[in-house]
């Protein structure tokens, strides 16, 4: 989390306004209204205010110092520095948006952070996952990156027999200078 906390200047001014409408529109419609929702490494806190002007009460979370200070101004509302090792919720949630953030969780490390989100949903719950597009484990400019495809996605999630893949799609970036870039967009549900 150090690359966050010593950038978080530049890539707050290169996230902050990127438009997420379309995919949270995807995720919203399985929420019921006024539904608790969890960001999950929540970054600027974009898109707690995103959910808060839809009138869901959110908490959120974020393991770079700066970054939950950064959404605490931004949002009104108290995030928490914590990391998913540290998510110790149960059936807590309508839904949980991990925009971006699993993405930077090693791969031996995985299991153990979906199985926590897991049980912090609530029984019929829904998350939101995206990964960048590939099929990598690799350091890029200074930060971890664990990459899927649709197919290690849908293999990493199989211990988990509650929770079932509602939706997979691909979509570009959605910064203008990383028009060559894809990500895969997933969500699952808790079924029981």
């Amino acid at each position: 989390m150090s690359f966050y906390d010593e950038n978080a200047e530049t890539f707050i001014r290169d996230t902050l306004s990127v438009d997420m409408s379309a995919v949270m529109g995807s995720f919203v419609e399985h929420l019921p209204d006024k539904g608790r929702v969890l960001d999950a490494g929540c970054g600027s806190g974009r898109d707690i205010r995103s959910f808060l002007e839809k009138g869901y009460q959110v908490t959120a979370f974020d393991a770079s110092a700066a970054m939950v200070k950064n959404a605490t101004q931004f949002s009104g509302i108290d995030v928490r520095h914590a990391t998913f090792s540290d998510l110790i919720d149960n059936e807590e949630y309508d839904g949980i948006w991990c925009c971006a953030s699993l993405l930077h969780v090693a791969k031996a490390e995985f299991a153990d952070a979906i199985a926590r989100l897991n049980q912090a949903l609530k029984p019929g719950g829904v998350i939101y996952l995206s990964f960048k597009y590939g099929a990598s484990e690799r350091v890029f400019r200074g930060r971890y990156f664990l990459d899927h495809t649709e197919e290690s996605l849908a293999d990493a999630l199989r211990f988990l027999p509650e929770l079932k893949v509602v939706s997979m799609w691909k979509t570009a970036d959605a910064r203008p200078h990383r028009n060559n870039d894809f990500w895969l967009n997933a969500i699952c549900r808790r079924v029981y």
